[in-house]
């Protein structure tokens, strides 16, 4: 009797062997929420009493969240491709929105470095959405995309409103630039939700969801249901746009339904959740202060942004780490919890897990950006009110290293350095690059080692319309 038991109990154990090893195996679905052109304060979680957040608070406190998380550049396009392939922006050649010779070309005073406006061939087949689709997921993309005509081109087996539109003409119907077809609702924030949660309803597990709405870019088209409450209340550090504040709580609001859907199914403890926007958010119809300036530029307010990600059982819960990400990251550790081999992939991320899951709190690299390029002032503030480095650009040709608390910003047209202590002056107003040459030297010489690396195109050539 007692050799039946032990034989029972080595069976039990065995067979809860099993079962571990078989959901350590279950590979997790992936929803990545990238919003547009929300900034590192638009949301509760962040500090905002102004917009209200409480869908987008309550999933926060369930992960890990970043308050030096970054995107890899400073508007729409660039920060896609480098989320989509893992790799800085001389790697794939798209550096903004269009053409990079953006403003009056008698106050540009070099040729830019031409700009690349759809991902290359080359690159379609090393991206998430193909390395996923080969290792067994359903894949959907949702709303904004950028970087080509079709996103089914490049992985994609469910395109929901995606193409190569920065925004929409319209967030009511007609929408005119966006091909989508109607559903129960009307407001384009809505109604791409509403077919996101047909895709969750239908797919098999796992799948990978880019969820990537058009909002909260322009055109600012408030939810009309919801301005008169935001008219009537009083504005808090700094934020008090009305219109604005109607499409984050919606967009919340869509965030919510979408986090419900993957609880109804049983789905949301095997789904990792990152969270993010493309770049900071517009100076002008938002306020991230602290940070300087907003979308376009290099400042902190043009580049940090909301970031955090969920995993039940595997990140931590209700936990913040100040170590400096950024988008890049992403793609590796999607890969890694997704239990997929990446060592042919030439990637410029790096895996994270160890951060998400306690193991580490420290991560010795410097974050990079490359913007060859200009790019107008906003016409969203006056003039005189920017915080740019001038009043006729967001961004002049140069380069960004942060490493550790400090950043240096090198401008390519007199060879003009800014060095900040992060720490010390978070909203990038003291330099210190005469006063700290050692620190500044330093800094420079780890840039100019990665141009090298990276193959970073540097704009050399006057421009002979230039009117000094």
């Amino acid at each position: 009797m007692k050799f039946v038991t032990n034989i029972s109990i080595v069976l039990i154990i065995s067979l809860i062997s099993c079962s571990n090893n078989t959901r350590d195996k279950v590979k997790p679905n992936i929803v990545i929420i990238n919003i547009d052109d929300m900034g590192w304060k638009d949301v509760g979680y962040m500090g905002s009493e102004y917009y209200e957040t409480p869908n987008i608070d309550s999933m926060a406190a369930s992960g890990m969240v970043f308050t030096n998380g970054y995107a890899a550049a400073a508007n729409c396009a660039p920060s896609r491709a480098c989320l989509m392939t893992g790799k800085w922006t001389p790697r794939h050649g798209i550096y903004t929105v269009g053409s990079s010779e953006r403003g009056a070309s008698k106050h540009r005073k070099l040729i830019p470095t031409k700009n690349t406006t759809t991902l290359a061939e080359t690159e379609k087949y090393e991206i998430i959405p193909e390395v996923l689709s080969q290792n067994g997921y359903k894949i959907c993309h949702a709303g904004k995309w950028h970087l080509s005509d079709n996103p089914l081109e490049y992985g994609f087996e469910v395109n929901i409103g995606g193409g190569h539109n920065g925004r929409p003409k319209s967030y009511y119907p007609p929408y005119k630039n966006v091909k989508i077809k109607g559903g129960n609702n009307d407001y384009l924030t809505d109604l791409i939700m509403e077919k996101t949660i047909e895709f969750v309803d239908t797919a098999s597990s796992p799948f990978f969801l880019n969820y990537a709405p058009y909002a909260v870019h322009t055109p600012i088209h408030p939810v009309k249901s919801l301005i008169e409450k935001y008219n009537q209340k009083p504005g808090s550090n700094g934020q008090n746009n009305a219109k604005y504040a109607t499409m984050v709580e919606n967009l919340d609001r869509n965030i919510g339904l979408l986090i419900s859907k993957l609880k109804e199914k049983g789905l949301f403890n095997n789904t990792l959740i990152v969270f993010t926007s493309d770049n900071g958010g517009v100076f002008g119809i938002t306020d991230q202060h602290p940070l300087r300036a907003g979308k376009g530029s290099y400042y902190e307010g043009g580049i940090r942004v909301p970031f955090f990600f969920v995993y039940r059982d595997k990140v931590s819960k209700n936990s913040k780490s100040n170590i400096p990400i950024t988008n890049l990251d992403i793609f590796p550790t999607i890969l890694h919890y997704a239990g997929i081999n990446n060592t042919e992939l030439k990637l410029d991320g790096i895996n994270i897990s160890s951060i998400l899951e306690g193991e580490t709190d420290k991560l010795d690299r410097p974050l990079y950006w490359h913007f060859p390029i200009y790019l107008q002032a906003s016409n969203t503030h006056a003039i005189e009110d920017s915080e740019d480095r001038d009043s006729l650009f967001r961004t002049r040709p140069g380069s960004v290293i942060r490493y550790e608390n400090w950043k240096l910003h090198y401008y390519f047209e007199n060879n003009e350095i800014e060095l900040y202590n992060l720490e010390e002056d978070i909203g990038e107003r003291n330099n210190l690059a005469e006063k700290e040459t050692e620190k500044r030297d330093e800094m420079l010489n780890y840039l100019k080692n990665w141009w090298d690396e990276t193959k970073a195109p540097i704009p050399t050539r006057v421009n002979p319309e230039y009117r000094n």
